[in-house]
């Protein structure tokens, strides 16, 4: 099937192969016998212990070296979802770690609501179905439902007694892995919720940043009576550090945060040690933007280890044998500029070990949102050529290439594999600042053979009653697989569009080169037939980055497999941001489609 791959980012290769090794690692650690975790003792005095050992959860969530995890002396590591348990498993395994399973759950944000019946009992089900499939893997340490669904819940009462449902039944399934949840810092009015609709939980996630020294104890002093990882700390969020003079978070240097990790593991982890603290998961293990591009990072995109990996190991028992520069805060001559005005910036850092340290200035454009949290979030584009005066040493010259909010950046490297950053927000007034890349000419025809060109991610409408298989084997029209879709309310609408860059409304340039076509091609079946969809490419308007141009059509599908197209002469393709997107209005339905690609007819 053409389609899973150039949206899903697999080729047929990649998915042999991957399935091949993961087929090799599961069946050397399936070897092993099922773990048996348990919460034991009393409050005051809990611990958990792993086929009957003590064990204190040394672990990160994100996407950053494994091995390198294992290096510096952590044992475990956590997920927000479940799509990949038995991959994420056997490769917890594979390092020696053991894995916090989690299960997302819907957001009141997103469209989903806890009085939707048949979208919670789907819920449970999957749920349920991935624990049996997982229950005996050597490396699982805990299940966790849902991260920090009850911000913003409008019925509380019916989500914590429907979490409370599903963690007992997952008990009854497992009983030899403790079942929790995941909140987001913790007061008054949730922690009687949990205490009073959720008594099966076993133990509480605590995700707590600015309040991180004392989470702990403040769930404790509010009744709390479960035990508690800390499940997500880091540094203060930017609506925690203070601002600069013109108005815009703060973000403390990288030498800083190390320092903030060891305060967080002596005032609270090592302290509850014992008593009510299980272990903890940083965030993020590795590199992610949201807030700024390193606000949240231990190392930087290319894996170079910053001081809280420095921190991490050293608290493990791990030290690096080479450490990281310590840097300090950025200083600049003002931040709030009149147009074309030269800023001066300075930073200092010096190396524990010696090493000679290499400076790179970089200024990147500011987010919109601070509070926004998104997967995959691109790195917002960089204005290299606004360094225009001492790039390579420790003090420079910028002019800021327009109007707007932007942070300018001192990298300094030790050639070894560490690295240390401050920054500080500038503003500036006049004309907002842009500068559009050429978009990336595709050759024809586009369909599987190139990885990532459009991404899943523009969600809209009625999400919580849209549910998507990309990987559907039922009758596809070519090859093993196909995309299925079923939208199971009677009424309102519901849609996705494929984006570059994912989840990208129009802020973020990207998009792809299609000018050499003129069609796009599909082919679509309906479950019973009579189905209405609206199939569209490009529909970004009235914004930053728009797409050049598109086209629709509103189809009723067949039972059988009958090939569709848009017509596209005349429209300007120099830059597809929307590759594919489909809306429907009212159900319930289910449809398949198969086979799309860009072609010149």
């Amino acid at each position: 099937m053409r389609f899973c791959r150039w949206l899903d980012s697999r080729s047929a290769v990649g998915r042999l192969a991957a399935g091949s090794i993961a087929a090799l690692v599961f069946a050397n650690v399936s070897l092993a016998a099922p773990s048996v975790v348990k919460i034991e003792g009393a409050a005051g005095s809990w611990r958990l212990t792993v086929n009957g050992e003590d064990y204190f959860a040394k672990g990160g969530g994100g996407g950053g070296s494994k091995a390198l995890l294992r290096e510096i002396g952590g044992n475990s590591f956590r997920t927000w979802g479940a799509d990949n348990a038995l991959r994420d498993l056997d490769e917890a395994a594979k390092f020696g770690h053991t894995l916090m399973l989690g299960f997302w759950l819907g957001h009141a944000k997103h469209g989903f609501s806890y009085l939707n019946q048949p979208a919670l009992d789907t819920a449970e089900r999957e749920i349920l179905s991935t624990v049996a499939k997982v229950k005996d893997h050597p490396a699982l340490l805990c299940y966790s439902l849902g991260n920090e669904m009850e911000l913003g819940e409008p019925h509380p009462e019916e989500m914590w007694r429907f979490i409370n449902r599903v963690a007992r039944r997952v008990k009854e399934l497992d009983p030899n892995h403790p079942v929790g949840t995941v909140v987001a810092d913790i007061w008054k009015e949730k922690a009687e919720q949990i205490v009073k609709f959720a008594p099966e939980l076993q133990y509480l996630g605590l995700n707590s940043y600015g309040g991180a020294l004392n989470v702990g104890k403040r769930w404790r002093e509010l009744g709390g009576n479960l035990p508690y990882f800390l499940t997500e700390y880091g540094p203060p969020g930017a609506g925690e550090c203070g601002k600069a003079g013109n108005g815009m978070p703060l973000e403390w240097n990288s030498s800083r945060k190390a320092e903030r990790y060891r305060e967080i593991y002596a005032g609270n982890m090592d302290a509850d040690r014992g008593k009510y603290c299980l272990g903890g998961y940083v965030f993020t293990w590795g590199s992610k933007n949201e807030a700024t591009p390193t606000w949240f990072g231990t190392m930087l995109p290319d894996g170079t280890r910053l001081g809280a990996v420095e921190a991490l190991a050293k608290i493990w028992g791990r030290p690096l044998k080479n450490r990281c520069p310590e840097i300090s805060d950025l200083k600049v001559d003002r931040d709030d500029l009149a147009a074309g005005e030269v800023v001066a910036a300075a930073a200092a850092a010096t190396d524990p070990d010696g090493d000679r340290l290499e400076w790179k200035w970089t200024l990147v454009g500011e987010a919109e949102h601070y509070g926004e949290a998104g997967l995959g979030l691109a790195t917002p584009p960089g204005w290299d050529d606004a360094i225009i005066e001492g790039q390579g040493t420790a003090a420079v010259k910028v002019r800021l290439p327009g109007g707007g909010k932007f942070r300018l950046y001192a990298y300094c490297f030790d050639g070894r594999g560490n690295a240390a950053y401050a920054n500080w927000p500038l503003r500036g007034a006049g004309d907002p600042a842009k500068r559009v890349k050429p978009a990336e000419r595709v050759p024809l025809p586009v369909f599987d053979d190139r990885p990532h060109h459009w991404h899943i991610s523009g969600y809209m409408g009625n999400t919580s009653a849209l549910k998507i298989d990309s990987a559907c084997e039922a009758n596809p029209h070519s090859g093993e697989k196909c995309l299925k879709v079923e939208y199971s309310a009677s009424g309102d609408w519901a849609g996705v569009m494929w984006q570059n860059p994912p989840n990208d409304w129009g802020k973020q340039d990207g998009g792809f080169n299609l000018a050499k076509a003129n069609t796009l091609m599909f082919w679509g079946r309906g479950a019973s037939g009579g189905e209405k969809v609206k199939i569209f490419c490009g529909g970004l308007k009235d914004c930053a980055f728009p797409d050049s141009g598109g086209g629709s059509v509103e189809i009723v599908l067949r039972k059988e497999w009958t090939r569709y197209r848009i017509a596209l002469d005349g429209q300007d393709l120099s830059r597809i941001k929307t590759g594919f997107a489909f809306t429907v209005a009212g159900g319930p339905l289910t449809f398949y489609l198969d086979d799309i690609e860009y072609v010149w007819q």
